[in-house]
């Protein structure tokens, strides 16, 4: 018997709300996601600039429900794909509760991180909570200073903590081990409204199974390649259904999805030498989508050239963005 979802049914001083974790590219967002709801909702790559969709990731307690919007990493943008990139943080920034900043430990503060606390101090005191990422990269005292040293940078952009303003709080996190993750979840919660849950439990994300398997085939297509193919990589699914005629105790997914590059050199790396690389890209990505569907998969994977496609309106919107 399936029970119905009753958000009366929570405690009064229940917490629930969205929280939106920013930062510039790699600085650990998507990780640190992954860790908090304790599932893949999010891709990770060593590559830069890989999320291109809001993630919504759902972390469930007890006492309250944090909803995790994911961003794509603000950058200065050189491209409309950039540009439009940008527009979804700042459209995405405007709609949440909380703030989560990511910086990570390995890494001195940069122009990039300015930039993005000079963005956060525009949104009218919505509390911002600075996260220390990556701190098993880094030795203790390294740790310690990076804390000092996001503290000084939220006091410098965004006003001095003693004038009430300044980072609500400083966190030091290691999705990768595990540490601190949930004083993370705890340090954001304190910042959201009292509100009853938005979601049943055990719902770990809202985004459309469609775009999770595009967004996994993606993932794995950027494992390993050259420095330039991330931003030229995108995988558009164009059909999911399940194979008829099937057992119904051995169900079979057919999913055929094209992979788009910008370039017919691109498209050589992708596919590699006699196949190699698509059938290591298939093999990989169908294992991940297996995971998240529950059930066995067919997947046709086809490459195709989309040229100069980040810079072309029509295009985008082809693809999605």
């Amino acid at each position: 018997m399936t029970t119905l979802f009753d958000p009366s049914n929570a405690p009064e001083d229940f917490r629930a709300g969205f929280v939106s974790l920013v930062g510039r590219p790699n600085a650990g967002k998507s990780t640190l996601t992954n860790a908090l709801v304790g599932e893949k909702v999010a891709i990770t790559s060593s590559k830069p600039q890989t999320t291109r969709h809001t993630i919504r990731g759902i972390v469930h307690r007890e006492d309250f429900q944090l909803v995790l919007v994911d961003t794509p990493g603000l950058h200065r943008p050189r491209t409309l794909l950039g540009q439009r990139l940008n527009d979804l943080v700042t459209q995405t920034l405007g709609e949440v509760d909380a703030v989560g900043f990511c910086i990570p430990a390995d890494e001195k503060i940069g122009p990039g991180d300015r930039y993005i606390a000079s963005q956060l101090a525009l949104l009218n005191r919505k509390p911002v909570v600075a996260l220390v990422t990556k701190t098993d990269k880094v030795k203790p005292d390294a740790i310690a200073a990076q804390l000092l040293a996001v503290t000084a940078l939220g006091d410098e952009v965004l006003g001095p903590e003693n004038q009430g303003a300044g980072f609500a709080a400083v966190v030091p996190v290691s999705a990768v081990q595990g540490h601190q993750v949930e004083e993370v979840a705890k340090v954001l919660a304190e910042r959201l409204p009292l509100s009853p849950p938005l979601y049943p439990d055990g719902e770990l994300t809202d985004e459309p199974e469609l775009t999770m398997v595009a967004e996994l085939i993606r993932e794995a297509a950027l494992e390993g390649v050259r420095d330039e193919l991330p931003h030229s990589v995108a995988v558009v699914v164009d059909e999911m259904n399940p194979r008829e005629g099937r057992p119904a105790d051995r169900p079979l997914l057919d999913i055929h999805a094209n992979v788009f590059v910008e370039r017919d050199s691109q498209k050589a790396i992708i596919i590699g030498k006699g196949g190699s690389r698509l059938k290591a890209i298939g093999s990989q990505a169908r294992g991940s989508i297996e995971k998240l569907l529950g059930t066995a998969v067919y997947l046709d994977l086809r490459v195709k050239v989309a040229k100069e496609w980040q810079r072309d309106p029509k295009q985008l919107g082809r693809l999605g963005f």
